[in-house]
């Protein structure tokens, strides 16, 4: 077992969201998926955080071109520092929801996202909120972000979306159809009063 990529203090960076059940929940599959499937070539962490997810992918696939997004410029700092620690080389941009990069489009092999996933009355752009709060039932930033994570995936490439049981993963993959993905969930774990979930989308036309 690989373990979790070291991190700066994140005492010190209050807006930036630490590794948590979520994080290594996702930790755990990719370790799994990496037995399954070649080195990708490219890939987008979209909410890279405290960069321990785009570093354990580096670590896991040394060849495979990692890149690190997040709406928070703290944390694309965070997560350079994190992959500076680990001995690793990723390439971080700041952006909201992998916007200006769609020279990537048609390109992504492993398409990587924890997003804001719990319920709340509003989203944020700013702040540690920025990092959790998910809107109406947890859903409208990946409802958001859905429609362009068909357009990042390779021919072949894999999207892998963390949520909970209220976003309501089942509606998730059936929306995901009419944008040209399939889905299904691969591992679900429980975590407090939280039930965890991964779904793995590919392009319909794999």
């Amino acid at each position: 077992m690989i373990p979790t990529p070291k991190t700066p203090n994140l005492k010190d960076y209050p807006s930036v969201y630490p590794p948590s059940e979520d994080s290594f929940l996702l930790l755990d599959y990719l370790e799994e998926y990496f037995t399954e499937k070649p080195s990708p070539l490219i890939a987008l962490e979209i909410g890279s955080g405290s960069g321990v997810v785009s570093t354990f992918i580096k670590t896991l696939s040394p060849s495979t071109f990692c890149l690190a997004t997040d709406i928070n410029n703290i944390a694309t700092t965070v997560t350079s520092s994190t992959a500076t620690l680990n001995n690793q080389d990723i390439e971080t941009v700041c952006c909201n929801l992998g916007t200006s990069l769609e020279g990537l489009f048609n390109k992504v092999d492993l398409l990587v996202f924890n997003p804001p996933y719990v319920p709340t009355e509003a989203t944020y752009n700013t702040g540690i909120e920025a990092s959790w709060a998910g809107g109406l039932f947890g859903k409208e930033i990946i409802d958001t972000f859905l429609p362009k994570a068909s357009k990042f995936l390779s021919k072949t490439g894999h999207f892998l979306l963390v949520g909970i049981k209220q976003n309501n993963p089942v509606l998730l993959c059936e929306s995901a159809k009419e944008l040209g993905l399939s889905g299904s969930i691969v591992v679900e774990r429980k975590a407090g009063i939280e039930k965890l979930w991964i779904i793995k989308f590919k392009r319909s036309d794999e």
